[in-house]
């Protein structure tokens, strides 16, 4: 029988850490200028990237770390070492290439590909405390196949809610025009960097306590 308090738990807790809605702001900014075939493209990536690293960490994540032999605590500072270099471009301005010349065309795929695994894919969606958050839960399921399920399901409903509060709220900044995504580029740039350091920082000092 299916245990509903541990699979409603399971979801919400993936669902909250995951947090789209926080995310919303970024994935606007980075994909600012790209074209909407672009922009979808990227956010269909992004969110099954994001499901296939949760999936992956809920199945191998404990002996993954155990064979590399680093910790999350290590994966947390490496994540917010790559997400401040993110942060720094969108500081300065450098996310909303221009698409409108064939010379800018190449460059502007292979940056789209980019974005849908760094920092979009990870570490924004399936980040440190997502990871975590689900290995936990795999845990505590333990052989239990109705509670492994739940997880694996709850991982879904996850993702493909991710994929409609970005694929959908991106209509609400549009109107907030070109100039406006500008401004929120930078001060979402300055948000990120302030969340890259934090996760530098618990990522030292959880390595710390460890120790």
């Amino acid at each position: 029988m299916v245990n509903v308090p541990f699979f409603v738990a399971a979801a919400a807790s993936f669902f909250a850490i995951v947090d789209p809605l926080g995310t919303l702001p970024f994935f606007v900014s980075l994909t600012d200028g790209f074209t909407e075939e672009d922009r979808r493209i990227v956010l269909n990536r992004s969110t099954l990237i994001m499901g296939m690293v949760l999936l992956l960490f809920a199945l191998f994540g404990r002996y993954l770390f155990a064979a590399f032999g680093f910790t999350l605590y290590a994966f947390e500072a490496a994540g917010g070492i790559l997400l401040f270099f993110v942060a720094y471009e969108m500081l300065n301005g450098q996310t909303a290439r221009a698409k409108l010349t064939s010379a800018d065309r190449e460059e502007a795929l292979a940056r789209r590909d980019e974005l849908s695994v760094v920092p979009l894919g990870m570490p924004l969606l399936a980040g440190p405390g997502a990871i975590s958050t689900v290995m936990i839960y795999e845990g505590n399921a333990g052989s239990d196949l109705i509670l492994n399920v739940a997880v694996f399901v709850g991982i879904l409903i996850t993702t493909v809610l991710t994929w409609l509060v970005l694929r959908y709220g991106v209509r609400i900044f549009h109107r907030l025009g070109r100039m406006g995504v500008m401004i929120v580029s930078r001060i979402m740039g300055l948000l990120l960097a302030a969340v890259a350091v934090q996760f530098v920082i618990n990522g030292i000092l959880g390595a710390i306590a460890a120790h």
